[in-house]
């Protein structure tokens, strides 16, 4: 399925409860509400997608959820992806292209959507916004994007080469940032390049929480 498909259909989830949703499958999924991940999951199903391990949810872009409040403000920074498998991409002399990495992959095309899970039974949290950004509609915000990665990447080069343990910590841009994504027990990444871990816990790329605000200007 092509994001531009499933567009039109999460556009009219603003102001929709999750009962609203569950009410609309046959087979019982209420499990997939109550993750950390579960509303993503339930709402590629609703549109008819596979839980898989694939690099995006579309065939052309990626779907993300974010925490909100009632207003539809962001309450928390939206996970893109792990870095373990990546790191000396980030961390050699000269960090891969942002256009050829896995990063840009991950984020070409992306829709997020707000849920308000403020009320403590989850059949009543609901939908917030829906917003669409792209490579090809957003090139200025890519550019930002682009300028971000390349200041993440020397910003993790110097933490490995003047923090006390050699370890990376967290590095932000103006939208996007890394920090530390892991449970116990802890999984260190280990960089092939520099022979060693170079942190003590997973990391993961995210989007800043404040970076919905801006979003919402360019809808």
């Amino acid at each position: 399925m092509l994001l531009k498909q499933a567009l039109h259909k999460l556009k009219k989830l603003k102001g929709v409860t999750i009962e609203e949703i569950l009410s609309k499958f046959n087979s019982n999924i209420n499990e997939f509400k109550i993750n950390k991940g579960g509303i993503g999951q339930m709402l590629l199903l609703y549109l008819g997608l596979p839980l898989d391990s694939k690099l995006t949810d579309f065939e052309d872009g990626e779907l993300k959820t974010n925490k909100t409040d009632k207003k539809g403000e962001s309450k928390e920074s939206i996970f893109i992806m792990q870095i373990s498998k990546i790191i000396d991409e980030l961390i050699c002399e000269t960090p891969k292209d942002f256009y050829s990495s896995n990063l840009f992959k991950k984020i070409k095309n992306v829709v997020i959507v707000g849920v308000c899970k403020d009320n403590a039974d989850p059949n009543k949290w609901f939908f917030t916004y829906c917003y669409n950004f792209s490579h090809i509609k957003n090139k200025k915000l890519y550019k930002q994007f682009e300028f971000d990665y390349k200041s993440i990447c020397t910003q993790l080069k110097a933490y490995i080469s003047n923090s006390k343990e050699g370890f990376i910590h967290t590095s932000n841009g103006d939208h996007i940032q890394i920090r530390s994504k892991d449970s116990k027990p802890y999984h260190p990444i280990y960089s092939k390049l520099m022979k060693k871990n170079i942190s003590n816990k997973n990391h993961a790329f995210y989007f800043l929480a404040k970076f919905t605000k801006h979003l919402k200007e360019l809808q």
